[in-house]
């Protein structure tokens, strides 16, 4: 009995160490815009995954984006324009800031 508790203690090390020890998967796509009310969400896309993100303040944030190249895409209200910006570079456990976002009318 004792033989069989100390192997299942073995197992439950052996499986938190694995999980313990992941690496951080994405990245974070963040952003101010110009005028702060000019718009209201932001789209991120990278191939088939698309990200939204709600606009507060100005600002944006995409959280747990994975790795890659993305096309970052601020939908502004009226009389402003959408702005676009694209190759925006994405790595694991990184921060991407996008600095200031102008919206042209």
């Amino acid at each position: 009995m004792k033989r069989a508790k100390m192997s299942l203690l073995a197992v439950a090390v052996v499986a938190f160490g694995a999980f313990a020890f992941k690496g951080i998967a994405g990245g974070t796509i963040s952003g101010k815009v110009v005028p702060a009310d000019g718009a209201t969400e932001a789209w991120a896309v990278s191939g088939t995954d698309t990200l939204k993100a709600a606009i507060a303040d100005g600002a944006f944030s995409f959280a747990e984006a994975a790795a890659g190249t993305y096309t970052v895409i601020v939908d502004a209200k009226e009389p402003f324009k959408d702005a676009t910006i694209t190759d925006v570079k994405v790595e694991d456990g990184k921060a991407t800031d996008l600095g200031e976002i102008k919206l042209a009318q």
